[in-house]
């Protein structure tokens, strides 16, 4: 069994959905240190000025090194009219518009969103819906699991019975090989390649939130994911 771990992202760029489509179960990381201003609550879309920030605004002061799942999404900010307004003003044009708009407005809408890892798995799993893709999603924190850095991804595959973990070639500069071939786990990495599709404002702009994808592209978002021509190594 394949296992894929990640922290829960704020409406990931395409390489975060290709790796979802290359494992049989995906761990959101939520039990691990919050990165202030990461892509756990922020992320890029495109204008006709190029690419610029969607951000979630979030409570952080007096609250260095909470876990993801323990995040504040800061109430006090009206942060959905201002995403929705934003999104509506630089994508309306957009072949997919209508459908990806009505059902991301009624996703932010669905709760009031204390919690920024939940709102970021619900969103998640409305991404997965859209493109037709299906994926048992599991949390850390459900797992009960300890250990740091290479050993709690080890420690994670074990419990769920998994024999390959899939890691993007990113992981070679901080992940301990050897642990993994030590614990019987084969370690693979994947490459994505960007793949380019019609978007709306000049030249293509790669490694954009999922959201850019889905406007221009809807329900045909994964076929376009998948040619992406990417292997496993």
């Amino acid at each position: 069994m394949i296992v894929g771990i990640h922290q829960p992202n704020f409406l990931p760029w395409l390489g975060y959905f290709y790796k979802l489509t290359q494992c049989d179960v995906f761990v959101l990381l939520d039990n691990v240190q919050y990165s202030k201003n990461s892509f756990i609550n922020r992320n890029r879309i495109k204008t006709p000025r190029g690419a610029d920030w969607l951000t979630i605004p979030v409570i952080t002061k007096g609250r260095f090194g909470q876990l993801i799942r323990d995040v504040e999404i800061n109430g006090a900010v009206d942060w959905r009219k201002k995403h929705l307004g934003t999104l509506e003003a630089n994508y309306r044009k957009a072949k997919c518009f209508e459908p990806i708009f009505s059902g991301l407005k009624a996703t932010y809408f669905a709760d009031d969103w204390n919690n920024l890892c939940e709102l970021n798995i619900t969103l998640l799993e409305w991404v997965l819906s859209i493109i037709g893709l299906e994926k048992t999603l599991v949390r850390a924190s459900d797992l009960n699991v300890n250990g740091e850095s290479t050993q709690l991804l080890i420690n994670i595959v074990k419990n769920l019975g998994g024999n390959v973990y899939i890691s993007g070639f990113g992981g070679a500069n901080y992940q301990e090989e050897e642990l993994f071939e030590r614990s019987g786990i084969a370690l693979k990495y994947y490459d994505f390649r960007h793949p380019v599709y019609l978007q709306l404002w000049n030249d293509f702009i790669p490694n954009l939130s999922i959201i850019d994808l889905l406007f221009n592209c809807g329900s045909e978002s994964l076929g376009v994911l998948l040619d992406s021509k990417g292997e496993i190594q």
